[in-house]
């Protein structure tokens, strides 16, 4: 599936997609694909500054555990408690219901640094 238009990407499958002055950070359902089925998804902090490639919690699945990064500066505003308590809406809908934090970015420009759509889909089918 490709990659939204709307978003940029770490190549670890964060996506990061501004709305106003907030960024939402999810993963791609190329990474929930990978994965395959999401078992338990922990945040390491739910409230404060964080820093770009930071990480932010973990993923668990059948197969393994990974670690969620961010990949700007800022303050988190939001945790999907939803998706905490039924790491599940990953699964169903990663690009939406699924995002996993909100950050008020420090330096919006950052998300020029990550990856575009395109790149993240050549990066995915390369």
């Amino acid at each position: 599936m490709a990659a939204k238009e709307d978003r940029r990407y770490l190549e670890s499958h964060e996506w990061h997609k501004l709305d106003g002055d907030v960024v939402s950070i999810g993963i791609s359902r190329f990474a929930v694909d990978e994965l395959t089925d999401i078992t338990y998804l922990e945040l390491s902090q739910d409230s404060g500054e964080i820093a770009a490639g930071q990480a932010i919690g973990e993923i668990e699945s059948v197969k393994t555990t990974s670690e969620l990064y961010s990949g700007i500066d800022g303050e988190i505003v939001a945790v999907n408690t939803a998706a905490i308590e039924s790491p599940e809406i990953l699964n169903d809908d990663p690009w939406d219901q699924g995002w996993i934090i909100k950050i008020k970015p420090s330096d919006p420009a950052q998300l020029e640094n990550l990856l575009s759509a395109a790149d993240y889909d050549a990066k995915c089918n390369g």
